[in-house]
């Protein structure tokens, strides 16, 4: 069984990815841990713990940091709806996490299974970064971790040319983009060009008829319009799942090397993701970059996951 980590920002498009994980039958998710993101704390747990149930798994979620390392939190509820799974009447309420704080859980899994563990983050970094933080020598001590975060090329969701998990708690990122981890970063321009989703290819995966098919595509009609009139997109779109789907079998995507930083300045300056395609800095890179993505395997993975 291979082990992994989970920390999200539980809303419509992480609760997929947290589906296609627990739906993996040689996976086993040590944690969940959850930051304040695309949702509120609070909002962000009860997310997941509905998740879980709805799977039918065991895996335990935990409470983290309910706001950036330095900044106030600017939530995403415009996109994910006021709650963050759609706002479609679910009810997510009355559910208690695990007991321990996500940072402090994410020290003692890792050590616990130093070498043997992929970390897949699909919100700020917050979690990740205090963690890194108290015990930095943490960050060799993990197999993997697998970043839904900044754009490998084009555009931003935010600003012009920053993506929200980045922008939100920059100063988060560049401790963990910084922190000697093998990492991979899966941009929102993955996102966008191989996991969108128009109103037809949705009601294909509901069409499986599977409670878990149709919680996957009820939960969407917020950010399906969002997407469609912010984003210019035909549908909506699936980061978090398409970047767990590549932690989950890697071949789905195609990657290079790149050295990355991130900005945390202000307005304009705030949380880019400076790819350093060229070379021009002569640094060593220190992150591979999906470049692009399998559709059909990752469709043909999500469906699987939800049959």
């Amino acid at each position: 069984m291979r082990k992994f980590i989970i920390d999200t920002d539980t809303a419509s498009d992480d609760a997929v990815a947290l589906v296609m994980a627990l739906r993996q039958p040689d996976i086993a998710v040590q944690a969940i841990t959850v930051v304040a993101g695309n949702v509120p704390l609070p909002l962000g747990l009860q997310n997941a713990l509905y998740t879980v149930e709805l799977c039918g798994a065991d895996a335990p979620v935990y409470a983290g940091c309910a706001k950036p390392l330095t900044r106030d939190l600017e939530t995403a509820q415009d996109l994910h709806g006021h709650v963050g799974l759609g706002d479609i009447g679910l009810p997510l309420y009355g559910r208690e996490p695990a007991d321990g704080h996500a940072a402090d859980v994410l020290r003692a899994v890792i050590n616990a299974n130093a070498g043997d563990i992929t970390l897949v983050t699909l919100g700020p970094l917050t979690n990740v970064a205090l963690a890194l933080l108290r015990e930095p020598e943490l960050a060799r001590r993990v197999s993997h971790c697998w970043i839904m975060g900044g754009t490998g090329s084009g555009h931003g969701n935010v600003t012009p040319t920053a993506e929200y998990n980045i922008w939100v708690d920059p100063e988060a990122a560049r401790i963990v983009y910084e922190s000697g981890m093998k990492m991979t970063m899966v941009g929102w321009d993955i996102s966008w060009k191989y996991a969108t989703f128009n109103a037809e290819q949705a009601a294909e995966i509901r069409r499986i008829g599977t409670p878990l098919a149709e919680f996957v595509v009820d939960i969407q009609p917020t950010l399906t319009e969002y997407s469609m009139t912010e984003n210019a997109l035909p549908g909506f779109d699936l980061p978090d799942p398409i970047t767990m789907a590549a932690a989950i079998d890697p071949t789905i995507a195609e990657y290079k090397d790149y050295r990355v930083d991130v900005t945390t300045g202000e307005g304009l300056e705030r949380g880019i993701t400076v790819v350093d395609v060229l070379g021009v800095s002569k640094r060593a890179p220190q992150m591979r970059v999906a470049i692009s993505a399998d559709r059909a395997a990752f469709v043909e993975m999500l469906k699987r996951c939800v049959s």
